[in-house]
């Protein structure tokens, strides 16, 4: 255990902010426990006298005290865990938020509380004075229309991420960089993988990393800490990440659960700003704190820190820049957003989802999601109920009104800010969003006037974003012009033609390609003893076979034996003799995972992990 004082500092903090974050938005912040599996009995007080050490430092701030688990308790909380081996758990509480809408719920209650926002607008240039060099204001365009113009201010704040070089060498041409970027790969699997109200926490994986696997938005989310990675506006998850997420699970599940490439319903890359030397060329040593920083022209600049202490950066930042900028004449009161409720909390309560049900007959399920998605905004949202009341997808409780109220209230310019920005549906199932993106648009070309060149538009840019969300099986002719009687049809309809997309399906086989292969094999299989076959004995193909079996069957021509090998030991049946029909079955499965998934781009010595201690506590 590393004893860093500023680590201490910086946990102490977000664990503070923590509970702040549950108080002011109550409706997108939750409590969730988390569980550490132990597999090794000296485990046991390491990572209990850990947890006990994290109650300590929250305090009288801290959600509940962490507890261990048997065996058998551990199990029936969360029976997807592997059970050989285990010796029992540890158990802590710490918090999860829904970014998107917090995200949200903090601009609008800036726009509530006075502030002037803008969508779609990006910094071209910082305006300094020619007497004294001082900056009074910044050229900035509209990205969606090109438009530019100047803003003026007292004062100017870099508050931009990752991005926070770019602005720095705008100031400053020979600017050093003092943002590392790292990324954070993250995978969505169905519900079925983990309990509704359990976390897992891995801190010690196979190559030094954390991994996290929670319940998130009715789905799983599995994830890694930090890797090196540059700055890019849409970064994407490398298949090599994917799968090595894919194999941790593998690890600590149990094994009749099939952890498939195919179960991947979304996957995406996010980017950390991490405060580092210039020189480093790694995330190791890094912490997520913060740093604010004035440069000789007056720009201010924060950068680092993490979610969790987002609020004592802006309060940090603030103050600062009063000081910087001489407003202490403007400064009304002192920081009151330790206390401010953000938008949607004044009226909600954990029972308001059944006083919309009452009201509006909603399904229960659409009810919950508004009442945790929008607090009491809900009741905005379906102002015009029945009338826009219909599922844009039937697999998740997203409706059209929402869209609607996204555009008028929420500043939504284009069909991603919606499925990505205003919702989750693109990192919840990249899949479904490609499917309800047509009509997203029509329902966007609706209220913002949109013409069918935007339409068309807004189509390739939301299949282009889904595809940086892991989406396969979308071919580039999916995105030319359509012909004129799907054109005719869109006019007469008002609706958006769906792209020529080949649907990317959970389910292992194609219609009729089930019966084909058991065919193929009960061709070749022989029955192992004598006698079996009159009796209906299960027939059985010898593994020597089966590369050649498997290089006559159409899809399966490329299969070489290397591939063959890498799923036999994927599914644990290498070693086998013989295979029978099911396992056959299951073989073909993996293969056709293997075949869909990208070409690997790097190796595992490209990883570069960061200290457990490191990766911070909280939201």
């Amino acid at each position: 255990m590393e004893l860093d004082y500023e680590q201490y500092k910086l946990v102490r903090e977000a664990l503070h902010e923590r509970r702040i974050f549950l108080q002011t938005a109550p409706y997108l912040s939750s409590m969730l426990p988390i569980m550490l599996p132990v597999y090794k009995y000296w485990q046991v007080p390491y990572y209990w006298a850990g947890c006990k050490m994290y109650d300590i430092l929250a305090g009288g701030e801290n959600m509940e005290s962490s507890y261990l688990m048997s065996k058998g308790k551990a199990l029936d909380a969360f029976p997807m865990l592997k059970g050989d081996g285990l010796v029992g758990a540890v158990v802590y509480y710490d918090g999860q938020h829904n970014d998107s809408r917090m995200n949200i719920a903090l601009i609008m209650t800036a726009v509530q509380e006075g502030a002037v926002v803008a969508n779609h607008v990006e910094v071209t240039d910082l305006l300094k004075s020619d007497n004294n060099g001082k900056l009074y204001g910044a050229r900035v365009r509209d990205t969606l229309t090109g438009q530019i113009w100047n803003v003026r201010a007292k004062g100017v704040i870099n508050a931009t991420g990752p991005f926070t070089d770019t602005l720095l060498s705008l100031d400053n041409p020979d600017h050093k960089p003092i943002v590392q970027p790292s990324s954070g790969v993250h995978v969505t699997l169905p519900n079925y993988y983990s309990p509704r109200t359990m976390g897992l926490l891995d801190p010690a994986t196979s190559d030094g990393r954390v991994i996290f696997f929670l319940p998130w938005q009715g789905n799983t989310i599995a994830g890694t800490t930090d890797s090196k990675a540059p700055v890019e506006v849409e970064p994407r998850a490398r298949e090599e990440e994917i799968r090595w997420v894919l194999e941790e699970i593998r690890r600590y599940l149990s094994p009749d659960i099939k952890v498939r490439r195919g179960d991947v319903l979304s996957a995406w890359s996010g980017l950390r700003p991490l405060v580092s030397n210039p020189d480093a060329d790694a995330t190791e040593g890094l912490v997520r704190n913060h740093m604010i920083h004035v440069s000789p022209s007056g720009l201010l600049t924060i950068a680092g820190g993490k979610w969790t202490t987002y609020r004592a950066m802006a309060q940090e930042t603030v103050d600062r820049a009063v000081e910087e900028f001489a407003l202490e004449d403007r400064v009304k009161s002192p920081c009151i957003t330790d206390t401010l409720r953000l938008i949607g909390s004044q009226g909600w309560s954990q029972n308001m989802f059944i006083g919309l049900i009452q009201r509006y007959g909603l399904e229960t399920e659409v009810a919950k999601h508004l009442a945790d998605n929008y607090g009491d905004r809900a009741w905005t949202v379906l102002e015009r109920w029945p009338l826009h009341g219909i599922r844009i997808t039937p697999l998740y409780p997203y409706i059209e009104a929402e869209i609607r109220y996204a555009v008028r209230n929420e500043y939504a310019q284009t069909a991603v800010d919606f499925i990505a920005r205003r919702c989750r549906l693109s990192f919840l199932n990249a899949q479904a969003a490609l499917e309800a993106l047509p009509r997203v648009i029509d329902v966007m070309a609706g209220e913002l006037s949109w013409t069918p060149a935007r339409k068309r538009e807004e189509l390739r840019r939301g299949v282009e974003f889904l595809r940086s969300m892991g989406l396969r099986g979308v071919p580039d002719h999916a995105l030319e012009p359509i012909g004129w009687v799907e054109w005719f049809g869109s006019r007469l309809t008002g609706r958006t033609p769906p792209p020529i997309a080949t649907r990317y399906s959970r389910a292992q086989f194609e219609a009729g390609e089930l019966d084909k292969l058991k065919a193929a094999f009960l061709a070749r299989a022989t029955s192992l003893h004598e006698g079996e076959e009159a009796s209906g004995g299960e027939k059985r193909l010898h593994r020597n076979q089966l590369q050649q079996m498997l290089g006559g069957l159409p899809g399966y021509e490329e299969t070489k034996p290397q591939h063959l090998d890498n799923v036999l030991t994927e599914i644990g049946f290498e070693g086998r003799d013989d295979i029978a029909l099911d396992e056959f079955l299951e073989i073909c499965a993996g293969l056709k995972e293997l075949f869909a998934a990208p070409t690997l781009r790097a190796s595992k010595a490209e990883r570069r992990k960061i200290p457990v201690e490191k990766s911070g506590g909280g939201v």
